[in-house]
């Protein structure tokens, strides 16, 4: 079984499938532990977020002071231009305080202070993955998700990979203008997601997608965002001709546009290949066998990669 390039994930005709299925994953999350999804819902603090969890998975046993140390995290906050170094100390502090990060005992060298993720931090990033693995599967019938269910060691190993690819791949570090206000103000990522869910699967080839009513006062209400914020968020992308309501005043069924919906799968194809090549990169290192699959027909290759 060989990995899935980002070019085939993107032009297969389920992606707009799978890309509704992790949209409604990742709001289950929310509704879950919402405290813990507002700490990455804007892709700065998602950036900082898979950094630190990957540090911390790369502590070892025989290092004391391995792993997610506030020194390490600000380097890679710095070096990633993600936030400041005041941003970044403050955003440890906050997960310390919200029990998503605790400081590891006993450590030798009391100058140094070492963190590890909570069980509660833990599972939500596990569940992320994992959501993860399942759309892959469905793409060509896989089993991404049950192999590393079986084996907890391909998640500890994938997510490093992962996060060390994203963060520096400008493809998903940098989304496009279309969805980047949304995605540079806190829950916009959750808002994105809430719209790409309400997508139907009859708009292959609709220029404007018609995805029903939205009150942004619910919406405010259901991702606890300030009203201010929301509408700022929405009144760009009417400016810019990205979505719209059918009636004066936001009123009647809500639209996105092509563009912007294909903006938002090309930036979201970076992320799951970069999962897809984690999760080979774990298995291989591990040393599994996975099943072989039938060949996969060649895709056509549409605009830009992306399904109509």
């Amino acid at each position: 079984m060989r990995p899935l390039t980002r070019t085939e994930i993107a032009a297969n005709p389920l992606f707009p499938t799978i890309e509704k299925q992790i949209a409604e994953h990742l709001i289950g999350i929310h509704v879950r532990t919402p405290r813990l999804s507002r700490l990455k819902a804007s892709h700065r603090k998602w950036l900082m977020t898979h950094s630190l969890f990957a540090l911390s998975l790369q502590r070892r046993d025989d290092d004391p002071l391995s792993g997610l140390t506030a020194t390490r995290f600000v380097e890679i906050v710095m070096k990633l231009g993600a936030a400041s170094r005041n941003t970044a100390t403050a955003f440890l502090a906050e997960l310390v305080a919200y029990k998503f990060l605790r400081d590891i005992p006993d450590v030798p060298d009391r100058r140094v202070r070492v963190l590890e993720t909570t069980e509660t931090a833990y599972d939500a990033m596990e569940a992320w993955f994992m959501g993860h693995m399942a759309c892959l599967d469905r793409l060509d019938g896989g089993t991404r998700e049950q192999t590393a269910t079986a084996d907890p060691r391909i998640f500890r190993i994938a997510q490093p990979f992962a996060a060390a690819h994203l963060v520096e791949d400008p493809a998903w570090r940098d989304p496009p203008d279309s969805i980047g206000h949304f995605l540079w103000s806190d829950l916009g990522g959750m808002v994105l997601h809430h719209l790409i869910a309400r997508i139907p699967g009859t708009s292959a080839d609709a220029e404007r997608i018609d995805v029903g009513p939205l009150s942004l006062p619910e919406l405010s209400e259901v991702y606890m965002i300030s009203a201010t914020n929301l509408k700022r968020m929405f009144k760009k992308a009417e400016i810019d001709g990205l979505l719209g309501w059918q009636l004066p005043r936001r009123r009647g069924s809500l639209w996105l546009s092509r563009h912007f919906v294909n903006d938002y799968f090309a930036w979201q194809s970076a992320k799951f290949a970069a999962l897809e090549q984690a999760f080979h990169h774990a298995t291989g290192e591990l040393g599994i066998t996975l099943p072989v699959l039938p060949s996969l027909q060649p895709l056509p290759v549409r605009q830009a990669g992306l399904p109509a």
